[in-house]
């Protein structure tokens, strides 16, 4: 990841400033009870931009918190990796092939921030960079896989207010981002993708094609809501339903990955319900799927409008 980064601004009924590490993004849109609002977004001038009003070049989408977001429960918290301060922009991507399974990954062991958790590729937004280009460029620095121009479509699928440790149990924040969440459908199939695939050790442990009726139990299992214990792993088979906890009829109890290892790259297989896995509210964290990438999942629900993708571009 690079060390130059783009912070984050917002602006509400006219008046704009730098967002304040520590302090809810999401909280300057909506009200104490709510973890989710309305926004327009965009890079202008160097910066990220989220307003309660649409400015030349932006995007309509939603911006969400957890629950139990840090910046909501504890307030304003000084500080920052390596004292810096503000509130950085990154970019995340659900890669989806022709057959409709997406690609995740899980994080290294040895990262400082959610090792040995399940997200899609990304990282900081670089200045200069426009958000589909750095998504771009993540995907290929930690899997190895490039796009082409015209071999893809994309479309905004929401802002995600991220901080880690993600509870106020687990320690003080030490990094705050806004994850932009970026949906890109190939025009190529999976087995095609998979054949180019070349993860980078240093931030991939394991990759991970998933089916779409997998995809869906995922975004059912949203962390900080009523459920099995923290930590539990919802059977697979579960009935049908949309609510939380509640899974798109039967499941396969495993899922497929690719594992790197010093001899390279083999195929392994893992139980289905450790993508299940709800975060858990206190103690050590667990092999499980991002809080952020449930909401992608859930907002990637909403289908793919025609054309190339929302217009996100710089001012």
């Amino acid at each position: 990841m690079a060390s130059a980064r783009v912070l984050v601004h917002v602006r509400r009924a006219g008046a704009g400033r730098a967002a304040a590490f520590g302090q809810s993004v999401t909280g300057a849109f909506c009200p104490p009870h709510a973890d989710e609002a309305p926004v327009s977004c965009g890079l202008q001038r160097g910066r990220f931009l989220i307003s309660d009003v649409p400015f030349p070049g932006s995007a309509a989408t939603v911006l969400k918190r957890p629950p139990f977001c840090p910046a909501k429960l504890g307030g304003d918290t000084p500080g920052g990796r390596g004292g810096q301060p503000g509130v950085a922009a990154a970019v995340a991507v659900l890669l989806e092939a022709t057959c409709g399974h997406v690609l995740l990954t899980r994080r290294a062991a040895t990262l400082r921030h959610f090792p040995n958790v399940w997200v899609p590729p990304g990282g900081h937004l670089e200045p200069g960079e426009e958000l589909v280009a750095a998504g771009l460029r993540e995907l290929a620095e930690e899997t190895g896989l490039r796009l082409e121009p015209g071999t893809f479509s994309w479309r905004l699928l929401g802002l995600w207010e991220s901080l880690f440790p993600p509870s106020l149990s687990w320690g003080p924040p030490r990094c705050h981002h806004i994850v932009t969440y970026l949906g890109l459908r190939s025009a190529e199939p999976r087995q095609q993708l998979q054949a180019r695939l070349c993860p980078s050790p240093c931030e991939v442990s394991a990759v991970a094609w998933l089916e779409p009726r997998v995809l869906e139990a995922i975004a059912a299992t949203e962390d900080g809501t009523e459920g099995p214990g923290p930590g539990s792993e919802p059977e697979p088979g579960l009935g049908s339903g949309s609510g939380p906890g509640s899974f798109p009829g039967e499941l396969p109890a495993t899922v497929g990955i690719t594992e790197l290892s010093a001899g390279g790259l083999r195929s392994s297989r893992i139980p289905t319900g450790i993508l299940l896995r709800r975060a858990p509210a206190r103690g050590p964290d667990l092999e499980r799927v991002s809080t952020g990438t449930k909401f992608a999942l859930g907002r990637r629900r909403g289908g793919w409008a025609g054309g190339g993708g929302d217009q996100l571009q710089g001012g």
